[in-house]
């Protein structure tokens, strides 16, 4: 079993004090730390994602890949996924199919149905700086939903926060978008090693997903809450104090399902670190080599692991 003190990380695109985005590739990975490193002495943030030169990798995960560590009530089997899985309420066209009376499966069988899902988060998420590949996971199963990115590489839970009703809860329902019928939120690494900088603590974190958590449910979305990555290996920010808020920070977010504040719980910290309990696979971080980011492989898994957990009854 692995260790319920392992906690998570990530590491942001580098954001000019004017607010742009300067992209350091292709330097060499230490040169891009350095790059980000200078732009969070004149902002006050913490570092961001260099874009990578090369974004290549295998097309399925490991054979330690997210099926064999999820659970949940939707029939997978890992002790890192918490939630009832799948979409509710019946699929377009009609009410939900029972199998024929007498049979060993008289019960009702969901009907997939078509969803239109959201993600927030930093450059985890941030497709520009090499993130959100757990979305093109989703994609393929689900090609007639819609998985909106939302990710933007840099931020603070507390900026996704300020642009989350208007970027996407504003956005959605109006035109040709529909209204969502899931919101994924994955943050808190930046805030986590910006606590000196920009007195970012574990409450004004909780307190900033938990209005993300709950504006979302207000609109009738199912929220999809995912801890921390780990972030060990980013030995230049992470220190002893900061994996002890980091593993604050994930033990609250797991039991966000239980409080009733979200639907799902995925553990993004469990899925992807082995051996130092703190730090990534290493055969889920190439092409980056910050021991922040992790690459293809790792969204694989990631992507594997929503599936179970919240979308296998979309289409």
């Amino acid at each position: 079993m692995r260790d319920s003190r392992r906690h998570a990380g990530q590491k942001r695109a580098c954001q000019e004090p004017g607010g742009g985005w300067s992209f350091l590739w292709p330097l060499a990975p230490a040169a891009l730390a350095l790059g980000c490193t200078a732009n969070r002495a004149d902002t006050g943030g913490a570092p961001d994602a260099a874009t990578p030169s090369s974004m290549s990798g295998p097309n399925a995960p490991s054979a330690r890949g997210a099926s064999s560590v999820l659970t949940g009530n939707s029939g997978s089997s890992s002790p890192h996924v918490s939630g009832d899985g799948g979409a509710e309420g019946p699929a377009e066209g009609g009410a939900p199919s029972r199998s024929a009376p007498g049979s060993s499966e008289d019960a009702v069988t969901p009907q997939r149905r078509v969803c239109a899902v959201a993600a927030i988060g930093d450059s985890l998420t941030d497709a520009r700086s090499g993130g959100g590949k757990f979305l093109e996971t989703l994609r393929q199963r689900c090609p007639e939903s819609r998985f909106d990115n939302y990710g933007k590489g840099g931020d603070m839970v507390n900026q996704m926060r300020r642009r989350f009703l208007r970027d996407v809860l504003g956005s959605h329902g109006v035109g040709d978008k529909p209204a969502l019928t899931h919101v994924i939120v994955f943050g808190g690494v930046n805030d986590l090693y910006s606590d000196k900088t920009a007195f970012r603590t574990v409450p004004k974190i909780q307190a900033d997903l938990s209005t993300m958590y709950a504006e979302a449910r207000q609109r009738g979305a199912r929220v999809v809450a995912m801890t921390v990555a780990p972030w060990g290996g980013f030995t230049r920010y992470y220190t002893e104090a900061r994996g002890e808020t980091t593993r604050q920070l994930n033990e609250w977010i797991r039991g966000r399902k239980e409080a009733g504040e979200v639907d799902q719980v995925v553990d993004a910290f469990a899925l992807l670190s082995c051996g130092k309990a703190e730090r990534l696979c290493p055969e889920y971080t190439p092409p980056f080599m910050d021991g922040l980011h992790f690459g293809t492989k790792g969204h694989e898994v990631l992507g594997q692991a929503l599936y179970e957990a919240a979308f296998s009854e979309c289409r």
